[in-house]
């Protein structure tokens, strides 16, 4: 669900940008920027591309257990920083359409090449945020190609039906909607962060498990499943079933992709999540409808 939500989020921010420009340069009729255009998008792709294994492979470099999840905490936090910033500025920007028009026209008086860099830039960062994204809700529960694939997909086609195809829509409903679901996201992000955080503390020594208090610990896998129970999920690798509100349930799963529900937190971690939500939601507020 989360791979979804981000390439979805992250894939139609850069369809928009392009499908704007193009709509643009088209209406001027300036054959050789929109070349350049196309340029830029090719460039960026492959740019984006080295990029995720860059990043992979500075994650993989951490090599201790332990600091591995030192700097999956640090990845978590600075992912959830990422999407703030994501939502109050880049959101701002690019569903504005005259805005975007107007540094597209600064950009062509330079040279048709200023086209090929706004759009270069735009994507990469884009490609960019979208592997942090990934990498920092990654919590070792498999990566899903389909919502990968599915996510791309449909920002593609909603991006050419939207400006491709003149459909004329008000972006910031659509805008104000997926933002909501990425204050959520980075909430959960810093959330898990900071479980991650406890175990490096407690992998180092720092800290006991057994001593860690928790306001709740329920719904644990069990081997049996109760009388009349549905929904209930079955590990085959671990022999176990998982409640439906458990992390790895059914409901669990989707709650957790999206509001960084867990059923076993500390108390730090809910109050991190119920802080930096707090601030999310406020600003959220401020912004559409202030």
């Amino acid at each position: 669900m989360n791979e979804f939500i981000i390439v979805f989020r992250e894939c139609l921010e850069a369809c928009l940008i392009v499908g704007i420009i193009y709509s643009f340069l088209s209406r001027a009729n300036l054959k050789d920027a929109l070349g350049k255009l196309w340029l830029g998008v090719g460039a960026s792709v492959l740019a984006s591309i080295g990029v995720a294994f860059l990043v992979v492979y500075l994650k993989s470099f951490a090599g201790d257990t332990r600091f591995e999840k030192l700097f999956e905490a640090l990845f978590m936090y600075a992912a959830a920083g990422l999407i703030w910033y994501v939502v109050f500025w880049l959101s701002k920007h690019v569903s504005d359409r005259k805005d975007l028009e107007s540094k597209t026209e600064k950009a062509l008086k330079m040279s048709s090449w200023g086209v090929f860099w706004v759009v270069f830039f735009s994507i990469l960062r884009e490609g960019f945020e979208t592997v942090v994204m990934l990498l920092g809700q990654d919590r070792g529960d498999g990566f899903s190609y389909l919502g990968f694939v599915a996510g791309a997909s449909l920002a593609i086609l909603i991006g050419y039906l939207i400006v491709i195809g003149g459909k004329r829509i008000n972006l910031k409903p659509f805008f104000q909607g997926t933002t909501l679901l990425l204050v959520f996201l980075a909430s959960g992000m810093i959330a898990y962060g900071t479980h991650e955080a406890e175990e490096y503390l407690e992998k180092s020594g720092y800290i006991s498990k057994a001593d860690i208090s928790r306001p709740w610990d329920i719904l644990k896998p069990s081997e049996t499943v109760p009388d009349g129970a549905i929904l209930y999920k079955f590990d085959e690798s671990k022999g176990v079933h998982y409640h439906p509100l458990y992390d790895k349930g059914y409901i669990g799963e989707f709650l957790k992709g999206f509001f960084g529900y867990n059923s076993n937190p500390n108390y730090v971690e809910l109050l991190f999540w119920v802080l930096s939500l707090a601030f999310g939601l406020n600003m959220w507020r401020r912004f559409y409808f202030n």
